[in-house]
């Protein structure tokens, strides 16, 4: 009990290390994966007190009070609904013994530390995460831009609009038509499923 008590004053509780694929049944985060909707784990690390599960759909984020409590909050960040921003690494100084993943998703800030050893795979997650803010700015842009096209042309019809027009007959074509322009515009650009993006980068 002492050493907990210890190791969670020095921090070194919060130290996690990455679980193997073999090993992703035995943590409490694979009791949560959407399986029946195809979802997989790619990297998972776990200290005392956390686990942070990335998925091709989410991060599921197991959030422990201390390192001597049981008690586990689950939160779960799916990337269409939720961007990743202001990734960064703070590696390891000669003394220290752990680096330091941060990312900010959905408007929570993560700040992740890992021990040193794993530097290589911490570096293929970084990658990883970095690639899915990419692709998240990238569709956010073409959707504005789809957003911009229809208000241009919202304003022709209406600046072109004949007296003589069925205004009910006209506000229905209308309507099923911006339905279908935002509905095609917003499903062609946002990704759900980055596997991809994580078999490129994650090396296990």
């Amino acid at each position: 009990m002492l050493k907990k008590l210890a190791s969670e004053a020095l921090g070194l509780s919060d130290i996690g290390t990455i679980i193997k694929p073999a090993d992703f049944d035995k943590t409490e985060s694979d009791d949560f994966v959407l399986s029946e909707d195809n979802e997989k784990i790619f990297f998972l690390i776990k200290s005392k007190k956390d686990e942070y599960c990335f998925t091709n759909l989410a991060l599921i984020h197991v959030d422990g009070e201390s390192a001597i409590s049981s008690k586990r909050t689950l939160r779960r960040y799916d990337y269409y609904l939720n961007d990743i921003t202001g990734v960064s690494i703070e590696t390891a100084g000669t003394i220290d013994l752990d680096i330091e993943l941060k990312f900010t998703i959905g408007g929570s800030t993560l700040s992740i530390d890992v021990h040193k050893k794993h530097s290589t795979e911490v570096a293929d997650i970084y990658k990883a995460l970095l690639a899915i803010s990419k692709i998240q700015k990238e569709n956010a842009r073409l959707r504005s831009y789809g957003d911009k096209s229809l208000q241009v042309a919202e304003e022709v019809i209406r600046n072109n609009r004949t007296m003589e027009a069925n205004v009910s007959q006209e506000f229905n074509q209308i309507a099923k038509f911006v339905h279908t322009w935002l509905t095609d515009i917003h499903q062609t650009h946002t990704t759900k499923d980055f596997s991809d993006v994580f078999q490129k980068y994650i090396q296990n």
